[in-house]
């Protein structure tokens, strides 16, 4: 873990403590360090949160002190009123958006991005009506930006029972559409980057149809959080209409500049999929949780949750095909973790555990498209991948 700078001289840093010889940042630090890796949400889970889950006791509590000594330090700093206004709206919207999200955390949601500007008789609109409709059939919720275009196409195929909206306050274009206005489950922001936290993390997919510099904002951050390991792992589509080329462009500089000069590596592929196909964009989010359930971090080891259990021949194939993201040991079959104990409604799921390298995030979409029963993603994808 990244320790907290040292304070400048010239900026008041804290004296160090008389008794502890521990200046009031490294005494926060330490306060930190000792807090189990989940409680800061160095390792967040991805799943569908009950709805009822209770506070941690004391993981909590320790948390709420953090952030009081953290108040408290903002006004012995002085900071000026500017940077405390960014921290307070930031606090009070997330503050908000997890209250408005928690009643639908056991309920699996897919985020859609697209352009604002996209019109009802475009057919990337109808794309992302039919993708909405299709996968509120199954029982999932559509987040979208609450905006118009393809904001509003998702939400109108899914029905106002099944969306979710988070909304950014611009001076142009950006009123709730008539699908999400004035629901209980719409989220107003003022900030892109918590309104993008909230987009992610509540979601356990993303598809991305064509848009502007925002899209392709949203859709390289979500690919970055996912290829760098910040956001456990979730399918991303990048969907296209049927006669459309703007994903497949996109796929081509990826490859020809980004892989050709070495920016990325050819693994790194295999964390999104380009299609021209609705009913591939649905089967690729449904799929992905055929048998892998979730993930977590336990101290040194990462356990994948499984709907069902692996035969011994899959076991040995694992073994031999993904030996190369392992730091050591191998891939071992187990229950569930005491650190897991607090978490009833996954105990029947049988557990994948391993040591791994948290650097090789595309081998390990791999491997779980793999214990999906899908084999043939197990070899670098073509650049339609």
């Amino acid at each position: 873990m990244n320790r907290l700078p040292d304070p400048s001289p010239s900026h008041g840093g804290s004296r160090p403590d008389k008794k502890s010889g521990l200046s009031a940042e490294e005494e926060t630090q330490e306060e930190i360090d000792r807090l189990p890796s989940e409680a800061i949400g160095e390792d967040e889970l991805n799943r569908p949160q009950p709805a009822d889950e209770p506070i941690s006791g004391i993981d909590s509590q320790d948390l709420f002190k953090l952030m009081r000594n953290t108040i408290n330090r903002l006004e012995k700093d002085e900071t000026a009123r500017g940077d405390i206004k960014i921290l307070s709206r930031t606090l009070r919207e997330l503050r908000y958006a997890f209250q408005v999200f928690r009643p639908y955390r056991r309920r699996r949601k897919v985020t859609v991005f697209g352009s604002a500007r996209t019109a009802p008789d475009h057919p990337g609109y109808q794309a992302a009506v039919d993708l909405g409709r299709r996968m509120a059939a199954h029982g999932w919720m559509i987040i979208t930006g609450a905006g118009g275009g393809i904001m509003e196409a998702g939400l109108k195929g899914a029905g106002r029972d099944a969306s979710m909206g988070l909304n950014i306050m611009l001076p142009f274009e950006q009123g709730a559409n008539q699908y999400i206005d004035n629901d209980p489950k719409l989220v107003t922001m003022k900030y892109f980057f918590t309104r993008k936290l909230m987009f992610v993390k509540e979601c356990s997919g993303v598809v991305c149809l064509p848009g502007g510099f925002g899209t392709l904002d949203e859709a390289c951050e979500t690919l970055t959080l996912i290829q760098t390991g910040k956001q456990t792992m979730i399918p991303l589509v990048l969907l296209d209409h049927p006669e459309g080329s703007y994903w497949s462009d996109v796929g081509k500089f990826f490859e020809k500049q980004l892989l050709g000069n070495g920016m990325i590596s050819p693994e790194d592929r295999a964390l999104y999929k380009v299609t021209n196909s609705v009913d591939e964009a649905v089967n690729e989010l449904l799929t992905f949780y055929n048998v892998y359930h979730s993930m977590r971090y336990v101290r040194d080891e990462l356990v994948l949750r499984l709907r069902t259990s692996l035969s011994d021949e899959h076991m040995e194939h694992l073994q031999i095909e993904f030996a190369d993201i392992l730091v050591s040991g191998k891939f071992e079959l187990r229950g569930p973790l005491p650190e897991e104990s607090g978490e009833k409604e996954l105990a029947a799921y049988p557990r994948l555990v391993f040591r791994f390298n948290r650097r090789a995030l595309g081998r390990l979409r791999m491997l779980i498209d793999d214990i999906n029963g899908r084999p043939e993603t197990s070899t670098l994808p073509t650049s339609s991948r």
